[in-house]
């Protein structure tokens, strides 16, 4: 079987052609002016979105200097560590899985340099979770629009949270206005991201992963859309979720 980039080759839920382009930038992840600019402009918004639902439902003060103490959190897809490192900064003992080899490595040399414990591994979720792991809260950020079977991923990822748990997710909508700004414009106009980053049809509905969630075995407790502005270029939550959004989930105790 010919196993270039550009195959769809899927191992699992992941896709090989989708590691391939994130093993490539691997190098580029912690280049606040490269090709993952965009993220680090985000992070900020997903950070704290996190960190209060996580408040909320562990009974922590979000403006502790260390709010997150003692919880657990797998960031599945974890790229470079971009969000796993502020999660440890927050006293949280992350562990960040990525099946491409370079984005591990580099996360972890990063993680090491600054002095932030993380337990990165060359991992999938459902390696994971047949090996009987469960944590705190599980992250599926800007993951779900790469995987092969977004329904039986999410539900894998599902399979990790504890009782009393939570999930987050982060991902495009896919409707016509996500295809001309996070494809069109993000991708051939601006130049924000690599061409060929995302893949319009793999993009998923609100309802879509609402549906993948409750499969799992959790209740979805929040949708919020994320707006980019132009005047401050920088990110805020809103109502508006026709291109970006996040969700929160939990599990029962």
């Amino acid at each position: 079987m010919d196993r270039s980039a550009t195959d769809r080759v899927t191992e699992g839920f992941v896709d090989r052609a989708e590691v391939a382009r994130f093993d490539a930038l691997a190098a580029t992840w912690w280049d606040e002016t490269g090709p993952m600019r965009v993220l680090h402009r985000f992070n900020p918004v997903r950070l704290a979105y996190i960190r209060d639902a996580l408040c909320r439902r562990f009974g922590r003060d979000p403006k502790a200097p260390f709010p997150l103490d003692g919880l657990t959190i797998c960031d599945v897809g974890c790229g470079g560590g971009v969000l796993s490192e502020p999660l440890a900064r927050l006293g949280a003992r992350v562990t960040g899985l990525d099946p491409a080899e370079q984005n591990v490595a580099v996360a972890r040399t990063h993680a090491e340099a600054a002095g932030v414990p993380v337990d990165y591994r060359g991992q999938t979720i459902e390696a994971v979770v047949a090996g009987g792991e469960s944590f705190d809260a599980v992250l599926i950020m800007e993951v779900v629009e790469h995987v092969s079977d977004m329904p039986a991923f999410v539900r894998t990822a599902c399979a990790a949270v504890r009782p009393g748990g939570m999930l987050f997710g982060a991902t495009l909508n896919r409707t016509l206005r996500s295809f001309a700004l996070a494809i069109v414009g993000a991708e051939y106009v601006l130049g924000w991201l690599p061409r060929g980053t995302h893949d319009w049809e793999k993009f998923v509905t609100p309802d879509e992963l609402a549906r993948a969630i409750r499969a799992g075995g959790l209740d979805v407790t929040d949708t919020v859309g994320v707006v980019y502005n132009p005047l401050t270029d920088g990110w805020r939550t809103g109502r508006d979720k026709a291109v970006n959004y996040m969700v929160a989930a939990e599990r029962s105790a």
